[in-house]
């Protein structure tokens, strides 16, 4: 009885919980700039709660990448 007990309560914790968030990545961001613009306003607006956060981290990054090509390309490399 108390087996099934933990049992019911694990899952109506389970069931109650938030879905997780899905992981970007730093490629699939580069491919997607409006989900990667939408992501680093979110980080931007709270840092304090968001820096630490996977896909702010890997937002970051594809920024950084995007922009160092943009100026490749403008140098003409």
């Amino acid at each position: 009885m108390r087996k099934a007990l933990a049992l019911l309560a694990t899952l109506s914790l389970v069931a109650c919980s938030e879905p997780a968030e899905r992981t970007y990545t730093i490629d699939e961001l580069v491919a997607d700039e409006a989900l990667l613009s939408g992501i680093i306003t979110t980080c931007r607006n709270n840092p304090g709660k968001l820096a630490d956060a996977t896909n702010c981290r890997n937002a970051e990054a594809a920024d950084g990448k995007l922009r160092l090509g943009r100026m490749r390309q403008s140098l003409g490399g």
